[in-house]
């Protein structure tokens, strides 16, 4: 049996099965991914260019797209933070990218993540975007165990167009993410 990609999968079953269910007219009213969202902070390491690179390659590496660096907007003396200080990478993955990469989230990386049970159902928001934190980010399978110096967390947020929560974790359920059983 030949492997169905992800946007296939959307298109054939899952829009089918979101009509039924919330009575949609329309395909294009079906709620769909928009984004990938990809989030890393240096932390304690702010001082430390070595990390700070390190954290941009292993983004980089993960997602297929350069990362960006994020500035500090303002000054925070408690945490040693001035304006305009590196404090963490992102990546914001869209099109293709995006289905691969959440793919690969599904079938690959959450499966190596250690003592993984599901994702919580509370990482759904009120909006019906999904965000889930790594504390560790050797499970991807683009990063090599030997090679790891530091390791760090990051944050994946996956924006949707569902207006409710409840939209939202369907779309999710429907795309093979996961779920603790409740």
């Amino acid at each position: 049996m030949a492997h169905i990609s992800l946007h296939d999968q959307y298109r054939k079953h899952v829009v089918p099965a979101m009509k039924e269910k919330f009575g949609y007219t329309n395909d294009l009213a079906v709620p769909r991914i928009q984004k990938a969202s990809l989030n890393c902070g240096a932390g304690k390491a702010l001082q430390d260019a070595k990390v700070l690179d390190a954290i941009a390659d292993t983004l980089t590496r993960i997602s297929g797209q350069k990362a960006v660096f994020t500035k500090a907007r303002k000054s925070i003396s408690a945490f040693k933070i001035r304006q305009g200080m590196v404090i963490g990478a992102r990546v914001t993955l869209r099109g293709s990218r995006m289905y691969d990469f959440v793919e690969k989230l599904v079938h690959s990386t959450l499966p190596r993540v250690r003592d993984f049970q599901g994702i919580d159902m509370k990482c759904v928001d009120q909006h019906g975007n999904l965000s889930i934190g790594f504390s560790e980010h050797i499970a991807f399978p683009e990063i090599r165990s030997d090679e790891v110096e530091h390791v760090h967390g990051l944050e994946v947020t996956i924006t949707s167009s569902a207006k409710t929560r409840e939209e939202g974790l369907e779309l999710f359920k429907l795309l093979g993410f996961p779920f603790k059983k409740a």
